[in-house]
Formats: structure tokens, C-alpha cells, sequence
């Protein structure tokens, strides 16, 4: 274990600090075999590798310099770190909007110590009163953190106290809510709240940054700017995912919370409404609404809290070749519902059909979408569709799988009967089943051809 002098180096790493007289916080300049670098040592994680020394350089971005490969390293002096950021009071303001912004884990906002490099976590209303004094100019904020987890780590006890705690502050007068969320799996809660708290009198947002705060390119701030607009001043009172719009900071994009998802790992415009479009874009002029069919701000403070949820419930996303040993496994295991990612408008092999067949007679709940993502269930059409349907496994619509998934654990929470399963599941809650898909809910631009490079040359990046 290495001290805080060379905090998270070890092994090789660690051996070139101390042979040129340098640990962590020395602002050094370094030349290795791949060029000349000026830059400050950062700490690591103790779970890091051995092999690399980390630099956070003038530009702001870091660089990981493998140890073997460094010719020089010389200190040109220190730049300690301080963790604590000086705390103002929020500023109350008897006229403008009261907002909750609820924490469940990572950082919801961070401060870049430029003296150090260091990024230094923010979450009181006093620290992001000094990470982000735009807020003081929306609304009243208090925070409140619920979990310490990684977005990927989210389920149902998270779900269900995250459910409650908005119904009690609907109840308590918030004007509005903030919930601040590892973007992994932001899609698939705001679907589970979506079903749990339904007819909010207010705007339930939910923001997250696809680049840290130490990054230049974050989107952390700007995000959550937009995600508390959203919530004080904003009429649209659903659950929504707040995030970049473009990949450019011009506007955010307020997308339904059934219609959303993540769809590139590391874009700041990565959640993208699917089968639809967004309801609203949204930037510090206030918001731009693209359509008028959402649920409006209401003044009493009635929402429907329904946070059921039944944890044995899987998505199989159908493969070619995919072995009937799998549905038997979930049988075996005592599943009691399988959301299906099928083929084209609903389909799987032959060889699956027997042990389809063996779960819907045991009583598991099976539901057909498809892996496409855009369009809808139709097993109708192809013999293969219509055999299914007779094994048991009802089609769902245009829903997303995800979502389903989500609806399905929320169904089977209530009750186990098939005919009040299915009409939970059919019927929509808020746009996770629509009449149809429109013209513009469908556009994605293949690179090189003649006539998206020319569209491309017309729109900013």
C-alpha cells in the first residue's frame, strides 16, 4: 500500500517517482519517448495498475505516461490539493420555485481545483452554490442523497425508495425534482418511476454527464443547469432524462422517461428519444416544447405512489442458433416473466418453441419486442409470428425492451393472474405504447453518403 506521497503508485510507477525525487501533487515537467509533456502527478487508485504515471496537463485533460518510457521527470514545484470547497449559503429567494435535487450516487456536480488538478465532489446546496452559482438564479434548492452507488448497481430497493421520497416531497410543496444519475442506466429508471409515480403535479427530471467535471469537454454543469430549469420553471410534469441535445452545449433535450435511451457510450449526446420525439429542447432562455402532448403542471399535490416489483423477471435477447436450455434455465430458476428482444417483428427459431411452451404452461408471463429498437411487435404477418403467439407469448406493442422489462417486474408485483398482467402491460401509462410511430421518430444518418454530407455541411456540430 503506498502512502499519500505516492498515493495509488506502486511497482514500477512508484519506482520512477522516487528515483527522481517526485510524488503526487509536484507539478513536473516530463520527457519520455513519445514527447515532452508539463504537467501535474495525480493520485491513483489503489486498484490501478503499476505501470503508468498520471498527468493532469495545462489543457486540463489527463495522460497516463507508461513508466518504462519515461526519459526525465523534474519538479518544478507543487501544487497541493484541497478537497473543500468553500461553502456559501444558497440564497433564499420567497419568489422563486422550491426544488429537490435527490442524490443516488457519483457525482452530481464537481469543482476542477486549478491550483491541482483535483475534482472535488459537490452535492450541499452551499457547495453547488459555489460549483454552480446559476442555480441561485432559478430556484430555492435543497439536496438530500439517497445512495452511494454506481448507476449500474440501481434496483429495486433503490427504485422503491426513490418513489417514495418523491411522493413525500410532492406532498411537502417541492415545485419541482432533481434526481442525479450514472447515465448507464438512467433509462431504465426513469422508466421503473415512470410506473411508480405516475400523475406527478410537477417535473420529475432526471440528469446525469457523460465527462467529468475535470474535463473540459464536461457536460456535467450545463446538464444540470438545464435538468433544475426543467424542474422550477418547467410545465411538464413527467418523468424525463435531461441531457445534451447536440453534441455541442447549445440546447438539452427533455426526453420522455418510457421513449428514452443511452445509444453511444461516451457522447455527450448520447440518450436519444426512440420511436418518437423529445417533448422539449431546453436552454438557459427557458424551454422550446415540440409537442403538446404531455402531462401539465398541476397545483394540488396528488401523485399515484405504486412502487410493486417483482425482481424475478429477465430480458433474452434472441440470437440465431439460440438453445431452448436457456428459457428452461429461467423455468428452473423460477422466473416469472421473460421480456423477448425478438427478430424483425417478433421472432425466434424453431427449436425454442418447445421450451416456450414448457415456461408459459408453468405460469412465466413471456412478452415479445424487438431487438431493432424502432418499430413494432407485428406477429401477424409470418407464420412464425402467429406459432408464437399460440405458445403464449404476447406481443408489446412498440415498447421499448428495457422498458417492458421494467413494466413487466412492476406488473407481476401486483398480481400473478395473466389476464390483469396483460392488461396492466397493455395498457399505456405514459407513452411507452403509442397509436403510432411518426414520420421524424425514425432518423438515423449513415456517414459518406452524398446527401447526409451535404445536410451535415448546413447544421453546427
Amino acid at each position: 500500500m503506498s502512502s499519500d506521497k505516492y498515493k495509488g503508485y506502486r511497482g514500477k510507477g512508484l519506482a520512477v517517482l522516487k528515483e527522481h525525487g517526485v510524488s503526487v501533487w509536484s507539478d513536473v515537467d516530463v520527457v519520455a519517448e513519445s514527447g515532452r509533456f508539463r504537467g501535474i502527478i495525480l493520485p491513483r487508485s489503489e486498484t490501478a495498475d503499476e505501470n503508468h504515471i498520471v498527468l493532469k496537463l495545462n489543457n486540463g485533460y489527463n495522460v497516463g505516461l507508461t513508466a518504462d518510457t519515461i526519459i526525465s521527470l523534474k519538479e518544478m514545484g507543487r501544487r497541493e490539493a484541497h478537497y473543500k470547497i468553500p461553502e456559501k449559503d444558497f440564497p433564499y429567494d420567497s419568489k422563486k420555485p422550491n426544488v429537490k435535487l435527490f442524490g443516488t450516487g457519483g457525482t452530481i456536480a464537481s469543482r476542477l481545483d486549478y491550483r491541482t488538478g483535483a475534482v472535488i465532489p459537490a452535492f450541499s446546496p452551499g457547495e453547488l452554490y459555489g460549483s454552480v452559482p446559476e442555480l441561485a438564479d432559478i430556484c430555492n434548492l435543497t439536496t438530500e442523497k439517497l445512495f452511494g452507488v454506481f448507476s449500474e448497481n440501481m434496483g429495486p430497493e433503490q427504485y422503491i425508495k426513490t418513489a417514495k421520497r418523491i411522493g413525500e416531497e410532492i406532498e411537502k410543496g417541492a415545485d419541482g425534482i432533481v434526481i442525479g444519475h450514472g447515465t448507464d442506466t438512467m433509462h431504465h429508471t426513469a422508466a421503473i418511476l415512470s410506473f411508480m409515480v405516475q400523475d406527478s403535479p410537477i417535473p420529475i427530471v432526471m440528469v446525469g454527464s457523460q465527462r467529468s467535471s475535470d474535463r473540459p469537454s464536461s457536460d456535467a454543469a450545463l446538464n444540470l443547469i438545464n435538468a433544475v430549469k426543467a424542474a422550477a420553471e418547467g410545465d411538464i410534469a413527467e418523468v424525463l432524462v435531461c441531457m445534451f441535445g447536440p453534441t455541442s452545449d447549445q440546447y438539452g433535450l427533455l426526453h420522455r422517461g418510457t421513449r428514452v435511451r443511452k445509444m453511444h457510450s461516451s457522447y455527450r449526446s448520447t440518450f436519444r428519444t426512440i420511436g418518437d420525439i423529445p417533448l422539449a429542447m431546453i436552454n438557459r432562455k427557458g424551454l422550446i416544447h415540440l409537442r403538446d402532448d404531455y402531462k401539465r403542471r398541476r397545483s394540488d399535490r396528488n401523485a399515484k405512489i405504486n412502487t410493486a416489483f417483482e425482481e424475478k423477471v429477465t430480458i433474452l435477447y434472441y440470437y440465431p442458433n439460440m438453445l431452448p436450455d436457456i428459457v428452461d434455465a429461467c423455468v428452473d430458476n423460477n422466473y416469472r416473466g421473460i421480456v423477448i428482444a425478438g427478430t424483425g417483428l417478433g421472432h425466434v427459431n424453431k427449436p425454442l418453441y418447445p421450451a416456450v411452451k414448457r415456461a408459459c404452461d408453468k405460469g412465466v408471463h413471456i412478452y415479445m419486442t424487438v431487438q431493432t429498437l424502432w418499430g413494432y411487435v407485428q406477429m401477424y404477418v409470418y407464420e412464425t409470428g402467429r406459432e408464437i403467439m399460440e405458445l403464449g407469448v404476447v406481443p408489446a406493442c412498440n415498447m421499448l425492451p428495457e422498458v417492458a422489462y421494467m413494466k413487466l417486474c412492476w406488473a407481476l408485483g401486483q398480481t400473478d393472474d395473466r389476464e390483469k398482467v396483460e392488461k396492466i402491460m397493455l395498457t399505456p401509462v405514459n407513452g411507452e405504447i403509442t397509436d403510432r410511430e411518426p414520420y421524424n421518430g425514425y432518423l438515423i444518418y449513415q456517414g459518406a453518403i452524398p446527401e447526409v454530407q451535404e445536410f451535415l455541411r448546413t447544421i453546427k456540430r
